[in-house]
């Protein structure tokens, strides 16, 4: 187990008011806790002014003070926030066998460490410290269910072509078709109206109601093709059935009455 601490004292110019650090050092740890290794820091980054004098150095407690930790290879960063006493003193304390969650993810190249100090009445500053090359991060154990969770492949959806429209001539034709016994039926009317001047006509009281019900059942053929369905049709000509059953019945009783009254 590694123990990586650093002693980290702030000082101040008086006159410019520029944070600096004073006597900063890393100390490494073994597993027992017996300091092995202890090394000043060299600062990459020197204030706009000189420092104070030594024996006038006075410890500043900056408004927040932060150590990044930054892979370059991943662009993979943490922020550690660091506690800094009024005296001006801090301390990191870096312990292996259970790192911070301010660790980015690791790799085989070493994270570069740098200090971020940010005050009220000084200037912010931004030292780097040093490069700190830590194990390699383990993969993260997979989870039974991992694969339920992850990027299915797009669904594309074919939507049905179009429905081929037949040429115009051919549409009219077969709605003559269609409409074709309608005009039989009027044709027949008009001439037995000629053969049989007593017969009612086709469009008389009596026969008006049968063929309007004729007509009910076109309507619903059409109506059944663009909208419902065949439980409706099966309701609705059930009804007009009935219907036209009665009138068609009345219909020939009135022409029966008239061949008979045309007999006597």
């Amino acid at each position: 187990m590694l123990l990586l601490s650093g002693l980290l004292v702030l000082a101040a110019t008086a006159q410019a008011s520029v944070l600096t650090l004073h006597t900063p050092r890393v100390t490494t740890y073994n597993s027992a806790g017996e300091g092995i290794r202890t090394e000043n820091l060299k600062l990459t980054e020197k204030p706009l002014h000189p420092m104070i004098e030594e024996g006038s150095t006075k410890g500043v407690q900056p408004l927040q003070t932060f150590l990044r930790f930054y892979d370059p290879e991943t662009n993979e960063e943490g922020i550690q926030p660091l506690r800094v006493t009024p005296a001006g003193k801090s301390k990191f304390e870096l312990n292996m066998a259970k790192p911070p969650l301010s660790i980015p993810p690791t790799t085989t190249s070493p994270l570069q460490v740098t200090l971020i100090i940010g005050s009220e009445s000084h200037s912010p500053l931004k030292i780097e410290l040093f490069d700190m090359t830590l194990p390699e991060s383990q993969p993260a154990p997979q989870h039974p269910d991992e694969a339920s969770f992850h990027l299915l492949p797009e669904i594309v959806h074919t939507f049905r072509s179009p429905q081929k429209v037949p040429p115009r001539p051919v549409s009219a034709l077969f709605a003559g078709v269609a409409l074709a016994p309608w005009a039989v039926l009027i044709a027949l009317a008009s001439l037995w109206s000629q053969v049989f001047p007593g017969v009612p006509h086709l469009f008389s009281l009596s026969i008006l109601p049968f063929i309007a019900s004729l007509g009910a059942f076109e309507v619903l053929l059409v109506w059944y093709w663009v909208e419902l369905k065949l439980g409706d049709v099966l309701l609705y000509g059930g009804i007009l059935g009935v219907a036209t059953l009665f009138t068609g019945n009345t219909a020939l009783a009135s022409i029966g009455a008239r061949r008979v009254g045309k007999t006597k």
